[in-house]
């Protein structure tokens, strides 16, 4: 007797998926509620299919209902869950997520999708959000996708910010986004040898950063910039470059007196003496100015 022959058989997926979209906030059947947003748009679910898919859902749909007494009650809340923190649009698209393992991105919700997705451990959400950004990558919002990045600690998504960054960067800084930085990113961003924008222009982009920094966060220009302007190439500016910086510096005092003297000092001695070497580096679009000579050997 032949011994009995077993196979997993996959039908239709794209049907399967299309008919789970139908359950996609559908109050038919469902047995849990979310109160979403500052607009309190409720949005209903099927917890079984909330919590095999999410870990994150699973905890919270095993809470025991308000007011019960039995901390260990095995009745599961049945809700309203209040999420006020969050876009209705960006918890549905995270919802239609775990339906269909399948998602519809736009350029105003992607970023906070993938917040969502790295907040509820959803990995293959966080990986198309991540594609969708770096495909759709535009010079307004490159600067928030950076910090999105760095912070979920996405380096893929870092790296290729990074270079859309170097390829206009003169157009970048002049972005919303560029004033919104934290002084961390805008520190790695300065680093870069790519920049496409000249220093000077560079270093009133970070005095204007400075001074928005520096209102939103109720602290003193020179304590919120003292990470990114270690990063500024003083040395490659001219003397009379200098000179208006120290003008501009006297009222704000974005930049230490120790910084400038060095670059002075750098023109003094024509080298780059005392000054690190990647401060005498010109960067991609740094403007060729004559004492540049004098620091090349420093630049290598």
């Amino acid at each position: 007797m032949a011994g009995a022959c077993s196979a997993r058989l996959q039908g239709d997926v794209a049907a399967f998926s299309a008919a789970l979209r139908t359950l996609v906030n559908n109050p038919q059947f469902s047995d849990v509620m979310f109160v979403v947003g500052q607009e309190q748009q409720k949005v209903f679910a099927h917890r079984c299919v909330l919590a095999c898919r999410c870990q994150a859902f699973r905890g919270m749909l095993s809470q025991a209902p308000v007011g019960s007494q039995d901390s260990s009650s095995s009745v599961p809340s049945q809700g309203p869950f209040i999420l006020g923190n969050v876009q209705p649009e960006v918890f549905l698209a995270v919802i239609e997520f775990l339906y269909t393992n399948s998602v519809t991105l736009n350029s105003h919700i992607a970023l906070e999708v993938l917040t969502s997705s790295v907040e509820y451990g959803l990995q293959d959400l966080c990986k198309l959000c991540v594609k969708f950004i770096k495909d759709t990558l535009s010079v307004e919002q490159v600067c928030e996708a950076l910090q999105a990045a760095v912070t979920y600690g996405q380096v893929d998504l870092q790296q290729h910010c990074l270079a859309f960054i170097e390829g206009c960067t003169a157009a970048v800084v002049r972005t919303q986004g560029f004033r919104e930085l934290s002084d961390v990113v805008l520190a790695r961003v300065l680093r870069s040898d790519r920049l496409a924008v000249d220093e000077l222009e560079l270093v009133q982009a970070v005095r204007e950063w400075a001074h928005v920094s520096s209102a939103v966060l109720e602290r003193p220009v020179p304590e919120v910039a003292a990470l990114p302007v270690k990063e500024l190439r003083l040395p490659l500016l001219a003397p009379s470059e200098l000179v208006t910086l120290e003008s501009y510096n006297q009222q704000d005092l974005l930049i230490p007196v120790e910084n400038i003297a060095a670059a002075w000092r750098a023109h003094a001695l024509r080298k780059g003496s005392g000054v690190p070497s990647r401060l005498c580096r010109p960067r991609r679009g740094t403007r060729p100015r004559d004492h540049h000579r004098h620091l090349e050997p420093h630049a290598k």
